[in-house]
């Protein structure tokens, strides 16, 4: 049976540009074709920031999603030199369903989101993930069309391909974890 690999969308602001990026990793995954991807986004969960919402429905369902998934894409954008606030509340209110898992990072950004996925990195670290090396580095400047069209560069390819082989390695090595 293929991995279950989740490809997190790391915004909810508007005028983002991460649904453009995941539909891109999806479509060249799938291509591969080394697991099964599905997009996944913060935004559909209404997540309340970490312990400040009554409400746990969607804390719940997050949780739930999470579970269903073996390994993980974070799409992570930089804002203010770090990841997304909203992408560290999701990172925090879910636990377990992290632990013993796969990640890779997708980042992008003025300078192409490494500062953010840096900071990912440490976050995935504590909660038990193991995250692959190779990452995908998108620039505003060169991938997007006004800051707002994605149009990756061909590169990328390359790169994407060697970090879905090293997370399908890493996904399979966490399975074994896990049971």
């Amino acid at each position: 049976m293929a991995n279950k690999i989740g490809i997190i969308l790391g915004s909810t602001r508007d005028g983002r540009v991460s649904p453009q990026v995941g539909k891109w990793v999806k479509e060249e995954a799938d291509k591969i074709g080394y697991a099964d991807y599905e997009v996944v986004d913060i935004k559909d969960f209404n997540l309340p920031f970490f312990g400040t919402g009554e409400d746990t429905s969607g804390v719940k369902a997050w949780n739930e999603a999470l579970d269903t998934l073996d390994g993980f894409i974070f799409i992570v954008q930089e804002y203010n030199h770090s990841m997304s606030a909203v992408l560290k509340n999701a990172l925090d209110s879910a636990k377990d369903p992290w632990f013993n898992k796969a990640a890779a990072i997708v980042s992008y950004g003025s300078g192409y989101g490494i500062r953010a996925a840096e900071d990912v990195r440490k976050v995935a670290s504590e909660l038990h993930i193991a995250h692959v090396r190779t990452q995908v580095q998108l620039s505003l400047f060169l991938d997007f069309e006004n800051f707002t069209t994605f149009k990756p560069q061909t590169i990328h390819r390359d790169n994407l391909d060697e970090m879905l082989s090293q997370l399908e390695q890493w996904t399979n090595a966490m399975n074994t974890v896990r049971k």
